[in-house]
């Protein structure tokens, strides 16, 4: 009987309902009701960001996502609008510090700064330089006590604040990683995501994390290769809803209370080889510098050469449209960094540019367009203790999330942030976040 107590007390674990341990995460079909208990060992709720890239908020309609479509139904839901690029690096970086891409730093997916000449950012690129205009929220967080751990997340490799040596070996000097934290890569299974989440939390409370960061990847591959419509999205959604099952299921294991805040950086539109630009049919490849290319292309003019790109950017285009960076629209809050080149072109929904004309035909999906586009919509749900049951809330924009992170973890709000907590104040319990 004693052993039976404790099972159902650890069963309590997302501060609400809490089923019975099964696989995926899913009660059993005998189990109409939630079990009530008592927590045995009283543990502060940890907060988890979960980013599963490329994640359209429409794809919960395909019938395979059943642990989601439960947080959501349980919890709190909202299509959200991703920032200006609606590339994975700059709003992943949003994610983190309340900043739009054009005040953090992180401006595109592939980038250059004048005071590296020769030298771009990659999505590899773990040097602090690209990365120290903004602080993240793990770094917030560990100076104000609070352990944080990053099962995957760009830019949690890095050594935010330090300075790093231009001769090899390139040693860091200085700087601050989350407390345990993972260096990406793409072939780690989500089962081993979702196991070092909860073998994290098994620790005794000194060392047990009490912010982390989780990362899958899978959703945007798919919808990369083969469009958003595609079966074999519709399949990494499944995928990736059964981690996240598992990942509830091992906190109702622990009896771990959680505040999840599952988010996606951008949606997915469908392109094809039949919707394609091709640059050098538009600019002399001697005139101007091809910086990035995709759903938007940005340029830089060649020495003496500004008249010309001008003349040939800046008149209509068939789908496509150009500026100045200091022209781009206000709307878009891009166009001041240094490193945004000089010259922008983006491309309607559904079309992109490529360098060349395309050799062979393809159907996949892109993302990088207007951020306000549906298509470029993102994922958000919230579950927990903190958060109110079934609600859903208007579109907001992705600099909102930071300064929610901050109350679940009872920071205090931030300074100069570009995002606000306003968005979820009505479905909030403060008292109820960090326990």
């Amino acid at each position: 009987m004693i052993g039976r107590t404790l099972v159902l007390a650890a069963l309590a674990a997302l501060g609400g309902c809490a089923y019975p341990y099964t696989p995926h995460g899913l009660p059993p079909a005998n189990q109409a009701a939630p079990v009530a208990a008592t927590v045995a060992e009283s543990r502060a709720p940890v907060t988890i960001l979960i980013s599963i890239d490329g994640f359209r908020p429409d794809y919960l309609d395909r019938g395979v996502s059943p642990n989601l479509a439960r947080l959501a139904a349980t919890g709190v839901s909202a299509p959200m609008r991703p920032s200006f690029p609606s590339k994975t690096f700059p709003n992943h970086w949003t994610l983190v510090t309340g900043l739009r891409p054009d005040r953090h730093g992180i401006t595109a997916n592939n980038m250059e700064d004048p005071a590296r000449p020769g030298e771009k950012f990659t999505m590899a690129t773990d040097d602090p330089f690209w990365w120290n205009t903004a602080e993240p929220i793990w770094v917030t967080a560990q100076k104000a006590g609070i352990r944080a751990a990053s099962m995957f997340w760009p830019g949690s490799s890095v050594a935010w604040g330090g300075v790093r040596a231009a001769e090899w070996p390139n040693t860091v000097t200085g700087g601050v990683r989350p407390d345990d934290w993972q260096q990406f890569t793409q072939v780690m299974p989500g089962e081993n995501r979702v196991n070092a989440v909860i073998d994290w939390l098994r620790r005794p409370p000194a060392t047990r994390p009490g912010f982390i960061t989780l990362y899958f990847d899978t959703v945007d591959t798919a919808g990369h290769q083969f469009g958003p419509a595609s079966p074999e999205v519709t399949a990494a959604v499944g995928e990736v809803d059964r981690w996240i099952g598992d990942l509830t299921a091992g906190l109702a294991a622990l009896g771990q209370p959680a505040n999840l805040v599952i988010v996606a950086d951008h949606g997915m539109a469908p392109t094809s080889s039949d919707r394609v630009i091709a640059l050098d049919k538009l600019i002399s490849p001697d005139d101007a510098r091809i910086v990035e290319a995709g759903p938007y292309a940005s340029f830089v003019p060649a020495p003496g050469r500004d008249a010309a790109v001008a003349a040939a950017l800046l008149k209509p285009h068939p789908h496509l449209t150009c500026w100045r960076k200091a022209e781009i629209p206000a709307r878009f809050h891009y166009g001041s960094n240094v490193r945004v080149p000089p010259y922008l072109c983006l491309a309607d929904d559904g079309w992109t540019t490529m360098k060349t004309a395309p050799a062979t035909p393809f159907t996949r999906g892109e993302h990088g367009y207007d951020n306000d586009l549906a298509d470029m919509r993102a994922l958000f749900i919230a579950n927990g203790p903190a958060f109110a049951a079934g609600r859903k809330l208007p579109v907001f924009d992705n600099v909102d999330i930071a300064p929610l992170l901050r109350d679940l973890l009872g920071l205090p709000a931030g300074t100069g942030l570009d995002g606000t907590d306003a968005p979820f104040r009505a479905v909030l319990n403060k008292k109820q976040a960090k326990g």
